[in-house]
């Protein structure tokens, strides 16, 4: 986890809760705005999406540019992010 940004490892080293779409890795003010006016307006719920599409990479990163517009480094971050939480506390 040595190349991931404060973001992410803030993200990773608690249980998630209530964090707002924006505290994940990837997600800024803009794509989260975006996130948040297609309902997803937690991290949790974004964390639902992962699992529903089976923590898949590609899957999940074409799903969060289609819905969000995220480019390829964003959606990224954002797989890495959950997918790294996942192993984690799952």
């Amino acid at each position: 986890m040595s190349s991931t940004s404060q973001k992410h490892r803030s993200f990773v080293s608690e249980p998630m809760g209530e964090k707002p779409i924006t505290d994940v890795a990837g997600i800024g003010e803009v794509l989260g705005k975006r996130l948040i006016s297609k309902g997803f307006d937690k991290a949790y719920v974004l964390l639902g999406q992962f699992l529903v599409l089976k923590k898949n990479q590609e899957l999940f990163t074409e799903w969060l540019k289609e819905i969000s517009g995220a480019n390829a480094k964003q959606s990224n971050d954002c797989f890495q992010c959950l997918k790294d939480w996942c192993d984690e506390f799952l």
